[in-house]
């Protein structure tokens, strides 16, 4: 069954609060997308698999331990998931980066496909799948399914701000997928955006209002 793990962090708490606000601009907007994407990549990597290497210290010979297996991958979904994936990047440097494109019908509120492009072997990595709202859930679990279907096993989804409607969607429909939520909010509106929310994430990072 999926862990589902929302964050009590004073710092992440605070910067949410500041990104919800209306007034806070492009740039600060960017910011502190990067930073929380930062501090949650944080907690998501916490079980990464680890292994032990034998290192030469200025005073002696020792055991220390380094992540195990392939390069982690990062996937940002189109394309708000952008702004988080370089937060990720600043704490997984060598991180692989794929790309999957999913777009909500504005209409029907379905996600439409466009775009996968994703590293080999995906069956061998670890893989982080960052998305600053998860509000129905229906584009993050097509994305999901995405990753699964070129042969990913090892997902944990990562996500700024939630409601109810999304997280229920995708603990039913990918149970295997650890989530990691800065914030769980009320519900959805009519419109299927999140309440409080902070509105659109892609257009506020891209400054696109």
């Amino acid at each position: 069954m999926a862990k589902v793990m929302v964050m009590d962090h004073p710092l992440i708490l605070h910067k949410l609060g500041l990104l919800r606000k209306t007034e806070t601009g492009t740039r600060d907007f960017r910011m502190l997308v990067r930073e929380i994407a930062i501090m949650e990549g944080y907690e998501a990597a916490r079980g990464l698999e680890m292994t032990e290497i034998e290192i030469q210290t200025p005073i002696c010979q020792t055991t220390v331990k380094q992540l195990k297996g392939k390069k982690p991958v990062i996937v940002p979904i189109l394309r708000a998931g952008i702004g988080m994936a370089e937060g990720m990047l600043e704490l997984l440097p060598t991180a692989k980066v794929g790309h999957i494109g999913v777009y909500r019908d504005p209409v029907t509120a379905e996600p439409i496909e466009y775009l996968c492009k994703l590293p080999a072997d995906m069956g061998n990595r670890e893989v982080f799948v960052v998305d600053p709202m998860l509000a129905t859930g229906g584009s993050a679990s097509a994305a999901l399914q995405m990753l699964k279907e070129k042969g990913a096993e090892r997902i944990r989804f990562i996500c700024m701000i939630a409601a109810p409607e999304g997280v229920k969607r995708l603990t039913e429909e990918h149970p295997d997928v650890d989530l990691y939520i800065g914030a769980l909010d009320e519900r959805l509106n009519e419109k299927k955006y999140i309440v409080p929310g902070l509105g659109d994430a892609g257009d506020r990072i891209f400054g696109t209002i």
